[in-house]
């Protein structure tokens, strides 16, 4: 009796394992969260989405991470997509079509959340200086929350240029990074955000596109903040044409443009004779209010009107990155 019952616990307690087992590994497939330094390269040797978290001043935060079904141990370009003021790295990372185009061109994209008083993440923004939210009034070291995650990215995959893109609020914090880092980040993509950030004054020169419609009603195409504004913290934004003025004496380019018309309802001013064979582009689209150009759906609570059908805002922002 007693070698039965032995045998049938350590059948139970096998069965068990193997099972267990098999729901970690599964786990760790999909989502890996703080893996220990010894075991960190291993963990990105497969295409997937995982999810990393940060302690950053005492806060816990944390980054999406999508690396592309052709990955193949070789060294990859990075872009950081940053979520709209009020979102997370969830929406981000689901609906402007990112993580479908790392699978399409080989590059991987991280998702970073922004700050929130939430300790789900959610409704975040970023301090992108004079805006937006929370981020701002906290004065949170969003700067450094980026610097964290390129370090953490690095310590686990080969990392080639680096690039930054983001919605709104995140495409005003884009700016922003590239005013402080420079040095980091090869070039910027924004959408539906100009740049308020007063100090910029970069010490290398830095690729700039912007795509904005003529009719948003929330960050106004000629400066201002529209009847859409909804967040606590939101200023008098800076306006499209001063913002592309400024990027372009920052990096001393022609102020002549080169124009190019996609159809009736978009046109993109291309700056070029910049110093260190820099660029600056400003895509406006004449329809689409606050929101990305080209996506089906309505992911964020303060993007209200029909996208732009225009232009493929990601499509466009991948071609200008891959063009410096």
């Amino acid at each position: 009796m007693a070698i039965k019952k032995f045998i049938f616990f350590s059948l139970t307690f096998l069965l068990v394992m193997i099972l267990f087992g098999c729901q970690i590994s599964k786990d760790r497939h999909i989502i890996n969260q703080n893996p220990s330094p010894d075991d960190h390269k291993a963990d990105l040797f497969e295409p997937g989405d995982y999810r990393y978290e940060i302690n950053y001043n005492n806060v816990n935060r944390y980054y999406l991470l999508h690396v592309p079904t052709t990955y193949d141990h070789e060294k990859l370009t990075l872009v950081l997509a940053f979520h709209g003021g009020m979102g997370d790295a969830t929406i981000m990372s689901k609906y402007y079509g990112w993580k479908e185009k790392s699978d399409e061109e080989g590059f991987i994209v991280a998702f970073p959340n922004g700050a929130s008083r939430l300790r789900t993440g959610k409704l975040a923004t970023w301090n992108a200086g004079s805006c937006c939210g929370y981020a701002a009034e906290s004065n949170s070291d969003d700067v450094g929350f980026v610097k964290k995650i390129i370090e953490d990215i690095k310590s686990r995959i080969e990392v080639d240029k680096i690039f930054a893109t983001g919605m709104s609020n995140g495409g005003m914090f884009s700016h922003r990074l590239a005013c402080e880092m420079p040095d980091t980040f090869t070039a910027i993509g924004a959408v539906a955000g100009t740049n308020n950030f007063e100090d910029c004054d970069p010490k290398d020169k830095i690729s700039i596109m912007l795509i904005h419609s003529l009719n948003d009603q929330h960050v106004l195409y000629n400066g201002g903040c529209g009847p859409d504004c909804r967040i606590v913290g939101e200023t008098e934004f800076v306006s499209v044409p001063d913002t592309i003025l400024g990027w372009i004496k920052i990096n001393n380019c022609s102020k002549t443009p080169n124009i190019t018309s996609n159809d009736q309802n978009s046109y993109c001013e291309t700056y070029t004779e910049c110093t260190d064979g820099v660029k600056v582009k400003a895509c406006t689209t004449k329809d689409g209010g606050h929101s990305w150009p080209g996506v089906d759906e309505f992911p964020n609570l303060l993007e209200k009107t029909e996208p732009s059908k225009a232009i493929i805002a990601t499509d466009e922002i991948w071609a200008f990155f891959e063009s410096n």
